[in-house]
């Protein structure tokens, strides 16, 4: 890669926010261990200890630092700068500087993401998430990052928010650590690609389980279908450690950078609504 992903720009992010947290407690002598999106910890914040669980990120955006100390830190998460790092090299082997790409950054969360691009020389950057908490901690932590943020759900967006989008020019489409456990569902993934032009490039990332050939879930097929049918065509396709587990056991995903061949066909939102 042309730089280490473990050179995260949330390090520097990290010492300047203002974070109330005293400690962070993650149980480790728990009898089942549970799924990725049912794992929790303990949080004391002002004297005081409230249990969360990782996927409740409005309670987690609204700790400033809560969700860069425990994915980042304590959970050894390397997802952001690892994807952008291979966008940036795959990018770059079709003579593609990232400088000259508009991106569309989905579930977009406290703008992590958006700030690997930002720090790469990505000019804009357009974010979009479902809770307005998300929106907020990004303004609160990464204000600049992001010439536009909306908070919208795509799969029942505005007009005035898609004209919003589409005036932009998008040609490229980012979502990180966001697929395949309901936070973004295939209808909204569709949208977003329809969102981007033609050519556009995709990057992503999901659990290794979820694009098994045994996997039948819809985000699965998804991804399988719009392959299979030229859709998308895939430059790279990378196994990586995407964090630990609250037990401390690695959690592998995939990383897919594609390039966008075609538009998306009416026929597909209508299978997927």
């Amino acid at each position: 890669m042309t730089t280490s992903a473990m050179n995260h720009i949330w390090h520097k992010r990290l010492k300047e926010i203002d974070n109330p947290i005293q400690s962070i407690h993650i149980p480790k002598d728990i009898s089942d261990e549970p799924d990725q999106d049912e794992e929790w910890c303990e949080v004391v914040t002002n004297n005081k200890k409230q249990r969360i669980r990782f996927h409740d990120y409005d309670e987690v955006f609204g700790i400033p630092g809560l969700y860069e100390r425990l994915f980042y830190d304590t959970l050894e998460c390397c997802s952001p700068g690892y994807v952008v790092d291979l966008l940036d090299d795959v990018a770059r082997e079709w003579d593609t500087e990232l400088n000259n790409l508009k991106v569309l950054d989905v579930g977009a969360g406290n703008g992590m993401v958006g700030d690997e691009l930002h720090h790469r020389g990505v000019r804009k950057v357009i974010g979009v998430d479902i809770i307005d908490e998300a929106k907020q901690a990004t303004l609160r932590d990464r204000p600049g990052v992001y010439e536009d943020y909306r908070v919208a759900d795509l799969t029942a967006l505005p007009e005035k928010d898609e004209q919003a989008l589409r005036k932009h020019g998008l040609n490229c489409l980012t979502t990180v650590a966001a697929l395949g456990y309901g936070d973004i569902p295939p209808l909204a993934f569709l949208k977003a690609l329809d969102l981007i032009s033609t050519p556009a490039w995709a990057a992503f990332n999901i659990k290794e389980t979820f694009l098994h050939e045994s996997d039948q879930s819809g985000f699965s097929r998804l991804i399988r279908k719009l392959i299979q049918q030229d859709f998308l065509q895939p430059q790279c396709y990378r196994r990586y450690r995407h964090r630990n587990s609250m037990a401390g056991d690695p959690l592998y995903y995939i990383a897919m950078i594609t390039k966008k061949c075609k538009p998306v066909e009416p026929r597909l939102f209508a299978e997927y609504a």
